[in-house]
């Protein structure tokens, strides 16, 4: 990350230390997260809750325009 070397006892450690925080929730977002405006968020969800307006994460969490 950033050209810097990381060292972990755990997968754990390394989520808690380099994986991104959802916008929203706070949440750590490991694997598929969505973007938008430069925000990294956990699901569609909670990005609509900020704002975003075309994102979808699947069906349900369509918002319609």
């Amino acid at each position: 990350m950033a050209g810097r070397t990381h060292v972990f006892d755990s997968f754990e450690c390394a989520i808690h230390r380099l994986a991104p925080t959802c916008g929203h929730c706070d949440c750590r977002v490991i694997g598929h997260g969505v973007e938008s405006n430069g925000v990294v968020y956990c699901c569609a969800r909670c990005a609509h809750h900020e704002g975003a307006k075309r994102i979808a994460d699947n069906e349900a969490h369509t918002v319609p325009d």
